[in-house]
């Protein structure tokens, strides 16, 4: 088929500056587009990388921004720097046939070179600000902002990409977008990404964990979404039927200190391991080191950790706000209080030897074959062949 000049915009991904899960979605899907024999250009911000660079076949074209002020403001000005940038890259390499942004951020950038160069766009919703404020609307001009922009990315855009049927429905009852422009392609994963060969005895001593003591992760920004404090409740009642459980915390948030008093007021600070933002070389040591994963997430719309987690054959418990995950065929889904994370937790404790173990190979089943990035990007480009 016809190879495509794609043109992704987004604010973050693997090799400029890094933030959160829109980063390895962009990265991974440009890269994969690219193996598909399409050219694509990444539009992102610089930070202290080089303006432009071509890494594993894909374009890197970074903009310098003032990093100032609000993240409204930053983004506008990032937005500018993305659309003069669009323009030089158009002279150099020629027109583009898709144009793709991820999330608000850039969406001022993508109106400008549509009403300049007549160029319609894809957008791909990760999340609402609804959704990030705790399944509500704050009353901050800058929540009230972000989401104005997603409404009109959303009403700009000619197609939009959203990862699961769930989320789909959250972004059409807050913006009523009509069916037909979306399309719902899921996040993915390079299968093996993850897994590795780890001591599991070591990577738990190296911070005072018994070798043999099972262990509970949560990845994630430590925020009220993501619902760290509701796994920080349910420790004690774990603690209970199981008082040799470990849990380890990794990400950074507005929470994280809330998250370490609670502990500390709960008495099971002995048993909580704050270790704060972590390279991903230490993220996917734990992945394999530990026992289960956690997703207590009050609001989700898609979950790359639960991936992260069956990639490395992990089970995974998840609040009822994670499609993902079948019920104990490739985790535990509990309801979005503590007492039954806790539940979900000890269950899974008590299955070590059997049932906990199938439930993570099932999960690597489904990584293998439905969650894979080969998979998703055939499908991302049938898409945009819908839209050239």
């Amino acid at each position: 088929m016809e190879s495509l000049r794609i043109g992704m915009f987004s604010w973050e991904s693997l090799y400029s500056i890094k933030v959160g899960g829109i980063s390895p979605h962009v990265t991974e899907i440009a890269e994969s587009l690219s193996r598909r024999g399409h050219e694509v250009h990444i539009f992102t911000r610089q930070g202290s990388c080089t303006e432009y660079d071509e890494i594993n076949g894909v374009h890197y074209q970074r903009c310098d921004h003032d990093t100032s002020g609000s993240i409204v403001n930053q983004m506008d000005t990032m937005c500018d720097g993305m659309y003069e940038k669009f323009g030089e890259v158009k002279k150099t390499f020629g027109d583009f046939d898709i144009i793709h942004g991820h999330d608000w951020h850039p969406v001022n950038a993508l109106n400008r070179i549509k009403q300049r160069y007549g160029h319609p766009f894809t957008m791909t919703f990760h999340s609402t600000e609804w959704g990030r404020c705790g399944n509500k609307f704050s009353s901050s001009w800058e929540s009230h902002e972000i989401s104005h922009r997603e409404w009109l990315g959303g009403y700009e855009a000619s197609n939009l990409i959203i990862t699961t049927p769930q989320f789909k429905q959250e972004v059409q009852d807050i913006y009523n977008i009509p069916d037909y422009k979306i399309s719902v392609i899921p996040n993915g994963i390079f299968p093996g990404k993850i897994k590795k060969e780890v001591d599991a005895g070591k990577i738990k001593e190296q911070h005072g964990i018994h070798p043999f003591a099972p262990v509970v992760l949560f990845t994630g920004r430590m925020s009220y979404q993501k619902g760290a404090d509701m796994l920080v409740e349910a420790v004690p009642k774990v603690l209970k039927q199981y008082w040799n459980a470990q849990f380890v915390f990794i990400g950074e948030g507005d929470m994280r200190m809330h998250c370490e008093y609670m502990a500390r007021a709960l008495g099971v600070h002995d048993s909580c391991h704050f270790l704060g933002y972590a390279p991903d070389e230490t993220l996917s040591n734990w992945m394999n080191a530990c026992t289960m994963t956690c997703v207590p997430s009050r609001n989700e719309p898609f979950g790359i950790v639960v991936l992260e987690s069956w990639d490395a054959c992990k089970p995974v418990i998840a609040t009822n706000a994670v499609h993902l995950v079948d019920n104990f065929t490739n985790g535990i889904v509990s309801y979005k209080t503590p007492d039954s994370i806790a539940w979900g937790i000890n269950y899974s404790l008590g299955g070590l030897d059997s049932s906990c173990r199938k439930m993570g190979l099932n999960g690597n089943e489904l990584v293998r074959t439905k969650y894979n990035w080969k998979t998703i990007a055939k499908e991302t480009e049938y898409s945009y062949r819908n839209l050239t």
